[in-house]
Parts: C-alpha cells; structure tokens; sequence
C-alpha cells in the first residue's frame, strides 16, 4: 500500500469526480490486481517476469498511459463543486473504471511482487480453491485499501476543503504522474 501512481490516480478521480468514481476507480484496480494474483497462482506472471520484453512492453504502455493521465490533470481547470455526489467534472463510470484497471494491468510490477509473495504458498498441485483463496485475499485487501482512500477523500468535511485546493491538487496529481511516466519509462528503456 504505497504511495505511488494508483494511488494518485484514486485520490485524483475521487477529488475530481466524486465518491462514485474513487469508488469505481479502487474496485477496478482491485480487479486488475486479482486479476495479476490468479495469473500468478496459476504461474502465468512467471512468463511476464521472465521474458524481459514482455515485462519492458506492459512498462512502456503503463508509462504511456500515466503520461496521458498527467497531461490531463495539468490540463485541468480544477474547479469542482463542494458536493461529494455532484462534482463539475463529470466523466462517464466506464472511465474511472478504465483508469484503475489499466493501472493495476499495465504494472508489470505486481506480477513479481505476487511471484515474491505467493511463491512461499504455492504448490505445483495447488487445487483451484486455495488459487481462488490467494487472489481473492489480494483482491479484497486491495479492493478494502483503496475504497477506504475515496471514502475518507469523500467526506463532508475534507471532500470541501480538497475541492477548494482542486486545481492546486489537479496540477500537482498531475506533475507526479508525469514524473513517474518519465521514470518508469526511463528505467524500462535501461536508462
């Protein structure tokens, strides 16, 4: 659970767009991870942390995408209603959804981390339950860990005070998207 681009990408849609759309940001990351976690229990990532271009590819597109995210926000206005239901910004469900899945799937990080993790719970002749068990823990602690970051940036209170910085907290979402596409993309490329 540490700060980096999933979280500033549910902070960003939840003080932009409200509840509903952290809401749907986190639980579509959380898909995207549960989604990584089976692969992994089922020795798929293996593939993606072996094969080099694989793994530079799915970094070069997840660079790319948070790129394109940043460049939104520093293009942002920033103005946001105080409600936490009706934000000014308005954007289809489907995109907020689209941005925690893409964030979760175009990180090929997640893979090794699960490789790392399940490796000391696995079995060659694992049986679909304890697979299902292992990504459905992954997946609830993620869905759990994120939900709670948009219902806490949704509040009353700090949901008003947030949407009064909006376009200082757009700006700086968005400065600390690009700086880690350029990174990630310049790490990917063997720079």
């Amino acid at each position: 659970m540490s700060p980096g681009p999933s979280l500033a990408v549910v902070i960003r849609n939840t003080v932009q767009q409200g509840r509903r759309a952290g809401l749907a940001t986190a639980l579509s990351h959380a898909l995207g991870v549960g989604l990584y976690a089976l692969a992994t229990a089922l020795g798929l990532a293996a593939l993606v942390a072996t094969q080099q271009a694989l793994f530079n590819g799915l970094t070069l597109a997840g660079s790319a995408y948070l790129l394109w995210l940043g460049a939104h926000a520093l293009r942002g206005t920033g103005r946001f209603e105080a409600s936490t239901e009706a934000p000014m910004i308005t954007k289809r469900p489907w995109g907020s959804v689209r941005d925690g899945l893409a964030m979760a799937l175009l990180n090929p990080k997640i893979a090794v981390f699960f490789l790392a993790l399940f490796s000391q719970f696995t079995r060659p002749d694992a049986g679909i339950l304890e697979v299902a068990i292992l990504a459905g823990t992954a997946t609830a602690v993620d869905a759990g860990w994120y939900a709670a970051v948009a219902l806490v940036l949704s509040g009353q209170g700090l949901s008003a005070w947030l949407r009064r910085y909006g376009v200082w907290i757009e700006r700086l979402t968005g400065a600390v998207l690009v700086f880690l596409a350029l990174t990630t993309a310049i790490r990917a490329l063997g720079g």
